[in-house]
């Protein structure tokens, strides 16, 4: 049967720039910056054209939606008890900024002089520093810490609620300190969460980088095509086959092929292409272009416990959802101050502290709502209550992503392996123990907290809790390091310091998935520093 035959889209391109996400319009705007070249930029999904997509409260409606979602799913997983999760990934330009929970989050400093002690210069606490800074729009303006004038707006929250000023208030009678700002390197402590917001509005990366320069002439967007492979040519990247309603179209570059599709789509990207693990590949009849071990391996991610808490006499969201004059009210203070419920973030209290005196530093995230509901997706509880969820911020665990089939079509097999080390079940167990801890401070014994998830019958024990953690658990959005940078001498290192594939020219991978080991926070944040910082080394690789 005769392969079919496809169209070569017009235009010479210095650079393809695939997946217009958190990465894609970071590069997109850094890249066509220099009218000299001429840069093409695919993305799967549409438009930003939904109003749910610049109102805050709209990640609500957008997750679990296919118009903005991939909806995708886990594998059954074993240290979940046998549970699957969804695992929502942006369908859009600006990608998961378009959907996310809108945190400004850099992690912590010892995270990235961590990947520079792993062999990767330029990658350090140092180093990438000023990179967050240039990047700043912050409304703290141009300080130590921060920057102005850049185009990541970053803002307070613009609402706030009596029974999270408690809970902070619990937090410091535990002797976690007060912050004003978990980005000076390090998070410890309890506060508010600046958010990427402008004046009460999402502000995606679409916003913020690739709209504002959608004029230029050497700029192209193409919307709604979905990146089949890499065209490879002796051992070069020299383009890519993309199919938009049916229609097989390939774009062909004399410069660099880069991958921002994400830790879960470059990597398939890359298979579909015939680039992964040879046996993973032949199981699919896809020929081998490049036998590189670990594309879609060391996949990590930060899991929460998700713990709920009954409160009484303190307003929560749950009443005023249920309200139809709540939801007039809400509607009515957004559309004349842009302000209240409807600019809220998924979370808005944010607590970073160790699980256990051993650890050497804050290693779990706490995100404090006041709100809860069984899953997204799902109504808000009739009764009020707060989800009080803790993450582990450095797992131990890794996962893998792997083609379903050959047909780029099919949703990867993804399997994140929670908690399938002991350690990771040890800090699982101490973070619900904290969270009780928490629950029980005096602050907030006036609004008699009842545990509702996991529940009283849980017990205290280390087994109980545990098993608990793998009831309760879910993702918390964050998959990185699937298309790991190393050393040459790391057997699952797919990209260098400087983001080349090792084995191919003309291949970049620019996103989360390159991270060799996760942030100390939300990824959003550190995934747009990456590709400011992966522009500037394609600019220098090419004009010296």
């Amino acid at each position: 049967m005769a392969a079919e035959a496809a169209t070569l889209l017009d235009g010479d391109f210095d650079y393809i720039v695939v997946g217009a996400g958190s990465a894609g319009c970071v590069l997109a705007n850094r890249l066509s910056a220099d009218l000299r070249s001429r840069v093409l930029i695919l993305e799967a999904g549409g438009r930003d054209n939904w109003i749910w997509f610049h109102i805050p409260v709209g990640y609500l409606f957008a997750i679990g939606n296919p118009r903005s979602d991939w909806m995708f799913e886990t594998e059954n997983e074993p240290g979940l008890n046998g549970r699957s999760l969804k695992y929502p990934r942006g369908k859009v330009i600006g990608g998961c900024s378009a959907i996310n929970a809108m945190i400004s989050m850099r992690g912590q400093a010892r995270d990235y002089d961590h990947w520079r002690q792993l062999g990767l210069p330029g990658w350090g606490w140092d180093d990438v520093r000023p990179v967050f800074k240039r990047l700043d729009d912050h409304f703290l303006g141009d300080t130590e810490h921060h920057g102005a004038g850049g185009e990541w707006r970053v803002e307070e929250p613009r609402v706030r609620w009596d029974v999270l000023d408690a809970v902070a208030k619990a937090a410091t009678e535990m002797g976690i300190p007060p912050t004003a700002d978990f980005n000076t390197g390090d998070n410890t402590g309890v506060g508010y969460f600046h958010v990427n917001q402008k004046r009460g509005m999402r502000w995606s990366t679409a916003r913020a980088f690739l709209k504002p320069v959608l004029d230029r002439a050497n700029l192209r967007l193409e919307t709604n095509v979905l990146v089949e492979r890499v065209l490879v040519e002796n051992g070069r990247a020299v383009g890519v086959r993309f199919r938009r309603g049916g229609r097989l179209t390939e774009a062909r570059t004399k410069g660099e092929v880069i991958l921002s599709a994400g830790a879960v789509g470059s990597p398939q990207i890359l298979q579909l292409s015939g680039i992964g693990p040879a046996d993973w590949l032949v199981a699919h009849d896809i020929g081998i272009v490049k036998d590189v071990p670990g594309v879609g391996r060391n996949l990590q991610d930060h899991l929460q416990q998700r713990a709920i808490y009954k409160v009484q006499g303190v307003k929560t969201l749950n009443e005023t959802y249920h309200s139809l004059l709540g939801r007039a009210l809400m509607g009515a203070e957004y559309a004349m101050f842009r302000t209240g419920p409807l600019t809220m973030a998924p979370s808005q209290l944010g607590i970073f502290t160790k699980s256990a005196p051993e650890q050497d530093r804050a290693n779990i995230e706490f995100h404090v709502q006041p709100l809860s509901l069984d899953k997204f997706g799902d109504p808000l509880h009739r009764f009020p209550a707060i989800t009080v969820s803790a993450c582990n911020l450095r797992p131990t665990s890794r996962g893998t992503i792997r083609l379903r089939s050959r047909d780029p079509l099919a949703k990867p097999l993804i399997a994140p392996g929670y908690l399938s080390t002991y350690e990771d079940r040890v800090v699982a167990a101490d973070a619900i123990g904290v969270t009780r801890r928490l629950m029980r401070q005096p602050a907030l014994q006036v609004y008699r907290p009842e545990e509702f998830l996991p529940g009283p019958a849980v017990g205290d024990d280390d087994t109980a809790l545990a098993k608990a953690a793998g009831d309760i658990g879910t993702t918390i959005f964050h998959p990185v390091g699937t298309v790991k940078m190393g050393i040459v001498t790391d057997p699952l290192a797919v990209v260098d310091e400087r983001l080349r594939v090792r084995g191919l020219d003309g291949l970049r991978v620019v996103d989360a998935s390159v991270m060799p080991t996760i942030t100390s926070g939300n990824t959003n944040t550190p995934t747009i520093m990456i590709a400011d910082k992966a522009a500037r080394m394609m600019i220098a690789d090419r004009h010296g």
